[in-house]
């Protein structure tokens, strides 16, 4: 009875499982589908569930938006709005973990709480700030937007990282004649550095797939990123409406690198999340 109690609750578990991954995959293969599917296969009924492999939509993409353009910004963008976001968020955190001072506490959840401040209501006055710093229409000026944007949950993050190490093994260093910059780099990056490379996947994610930032503050192809050409794509007249299928093609396009890096990644975002669960 026990076995068998056993092996249905393993079943079960099996199913469950199944289940989350198909409705996980589900959209993904209806975007890579659709991205290769003629405009024909696309609305045809019954529905064609795996299409001949057409490649006219990745050249029709080409033709429209100057694709390696948006590509290196997405990358530039990408990579700078996670660099400076972790050095300036692994700072505030260290001063958070080991500074005491009074309101600290208060000071950290109104951090926090700024970070649930709805993207759309503050445009007006970010809009304002770039161009009162001459950042309008410029990789810099985004990086700038985001990074303070997510910082709030990059510091409370790497916070609970820092804390796991004891103080008493800074001062043994400040004894032996470290300074700070010394201790940042010898003793707390190591031991950090799983959860430091899990925060900037994770902000170099939210980064490249920014679309509301880039569609807002810039408008030369010269520091627009590869989400807006979600926004540019178009198909003429057509009865259909939308063009879904260059729109699924961007889509596959920007989804590749992710998954490449994630793929390449995954043992350092486990350490990460496992580190930062145990206290």
């Amino acid at each position: 009875m026990y076995r068998l109690k056993q092996l249905s609750n393993k079943i079960f578990l099996y199913l469950c499982f199944a289940v989350f991954v198909f409705i996980v995959l589900l959209p993904v293969y209806w975007m890579t589908r659709s991205s290769f599917a003629s405009v024909a296969d696309l609305y045809k009924t019954p529905v064609i569930y795996f299409p001949a492999p057409n490649l006219k939509n990745f050249q029709t993409l080409l033709d429209q938006v100057p694709l390696l353009l948006y590509t290196r910004n997405s990358f530039l963008f990408a990579f700078s709005t996670t660099l400076v976001t972790l050095v300036l968020s692994y700072l505030a955190a260290y001063a958070f973990a080991r500074i005491q001072f009074r309101g600290s506490g208060f000071l950290m959840w109104i951090l926090v709480l700024s970070s649930a401040l709805p993207d759309i209501g503050t445009i007006v006055p970010l809009y304002k700030l770039l161009q009162t710093l001459h950042l309008l229409d410029t990789i810099a000026g985004i990086t700038l937007i985001l990074s303070s944007a997510l910082a709030p949950f990059t510091v409370w993050a790497l916070i609970s990282f820092i804390k796991q190490i004891p103080y008493e093994i800074e001062e043994a260093a400040i004894i032996d004649g470290a300074n700070l910059p010394q201790i940042f780099w010898h003793i707390l990056l190591p031991v950090t550095l799983p959860g430091v490379v899990t925060m900037g996947l994770i902000n170099f994610i939210n980064a490249w797939n920014n679309l509301l930032y880039p569609l807002s503050f810039t408008t030369s192809p010269s520091a627009k990123p590869l989400s807006v050409a979600i926004t540019e794509v178009f198909n003429g007249f057509s009865p259909y409406g939308k063009p879904w299928e260059l729109i699924m093609t961007t889509g596959v396009v920007m989804t590749v690198p992710i998954v490449v890096l994630v793929l390449f990644s995954q043992r350092a975002i486990i350490r990460g999340l496992v580190s930062g669960a145990i206290k």
